[in-house]
């Protein structure tokens, strides 16, 4: 009677966190001047909480495990946190690098790869514990780091221009040059079939398309004519090429140096349109379940934020939302976009329908702004 009723008591206990908050409705803002983060609740427009001790944060991004309880952030001084969004807390930490750019959780959610500018290359590291697991050298820095199916990792090198295709998923990683992508390739994104490997080039004109379907195929380069009759401005902010927009069968791209969003076939790479906008384009996010993408912009003009439907490519909105705006983020199914404004010390909360501001939520010179719905995407 006792085993019976202890089993009884087992089955009947509730789990261990049965009441704490539970994660799809949860976010995560970086707080890039104090190197913390604030815990959000998109469903409450309210912060829940204040994670501190992540170090240098002034370029920083983060990625989720499958079950979007820990955040993996990576710090510009080299550190990669875990971070745990139950018990708010740093679960684990790691100084990896001198200075790291960003990284990427494998598909299985057991490995985390993180890219590094100084010493370069890219470490891979064990989710659960941060034990390494590979460091795989490179001639330089390193950019564009994306998770790609079967425990792979794609990634270019800024000095040589070559890309690389890692797979993990034995003992052994194998490593596999997939081309030279042009010179001075800035950043690169996984369309979200997780079909091609999009690499910009800074120090030529273009874009080099690899297929990860295809590892034999050579890369193909578009836009390769674009800006050429005209005069490029400094750059003022690199673009971020995991936010360029997939949609009605485009792809939706910064002109780097130009006042343009250009528009490209997905199918055959052609130019079909550019449309002007406010000013140089930093993030290109689009709206889920919409033809609609949002545009944020370098400084000086970094106040405005912009809407262009993808049918017309024309300009259908223009905001103002507040000063610095560093980064958007959309709520799953698109009914709203959180927008940081960094000098503000807010992330605004806005309507995507009637494109009116609904919320307010305090953070400290805010920057990234990361869902937990992110852990189901694959390139993010």
């Amino acid at each position: 009677m006792k085993a019976l009723t202890l089993c009884l008591a087992l089955i009947l206990a509730p789990p261990a966190f049965a009441d704490a908050t539970a994660t799809g409705d949860l976010g995560l803002v970086i707080e890039r001047a104090t190197g913390s983060l604030v815990l959000i609740d998109r469903s409450d427009h309210a912060a829940l909480g204040r994670i501190e001790g992540l170090g240098d944060l002034s370029h920083a991004s983060l990625t989720y495990s499958p079950d979007e309880r820990f955040a993996y952030v990576f710090g510009r001084d080299g550190g990669l946190t875990k971070v745990d969004l139950l018990t708010r807390s740093i679960a684990a930490r790691v100084v990896q690098a001198g200075n790291s750019i960003g990284g990427a959780i494998s598909d299985d959610g057991r490995l985390v790869a993180v890219s590094n500018y100084e010493p370069g290359g890219i470490r891979v590291f064990d989710a659960d514990t941060l034990a390494p697991v590979a460091d795989i050298p490179t001639q330089g820095k390193t950019v564009g780091l994306v998770d790609v199916p079967g425990r792979r990792f794609a990634w270019a090198v800024w000095e040589t221009g070559e890309v690389f295709l890692g797979d993990f998923s034995a003992p052994t990683p194998k490593i596999t040059p997939l081309g030279i992508a042009g010179a001075n390739p800035f950043d690169a994104v996984l369309t979200d079939d997780a079909h091609t490997y999009l690499v910009g080039l800074f120090g030529e004109k273009g874009v080099a398309a690899f297929d990860l379907w295809d590892e034999t195929a050579p890369p193909r380069h578009f836009l390769t004519d674009y800006g050429k009759t005209g005069t490029d401005m400094p750059v003022y902010k690199m673009p971020h090429l995991q936010s360029w927009a997939f949609t009605e069968g485009q792809y939706a791209l910064p002109a780097v140096g130009r006042h343009e969003v250009l528009w490209v076939d997905r199918q055959n790479q052609a130019q079909t349109a550019s449309t002007p906008v406010h000013g140089q384009p930093v993030f290109i996010i689009a709206q889920p379940a919409s033809p609609f993408v949002w545009v944020n912009f370098a400084t000086p003009l970094n106040d405005v934020v912009q809407v262009i439907d993808s049918r017309s490519h024309a300009v259908v909105a223009t905001l103002t939302p507040g000063k610095a705006i560093l980064h958007m983020e959309f709520a799953p199914r698109g009914a709203e976009v959180w927008i940081s404004a960094r000098d503000d010390d807010k992330v605004l909360v806005y309507d995507t329908h009637r494109r009116e501001k609904i919320a307010e939520v305090p953070a400290a010179a805010p920057s990234g702004i990361f869902f937990t719905a992110r852990a189901h995407q694959p390139g993010l």
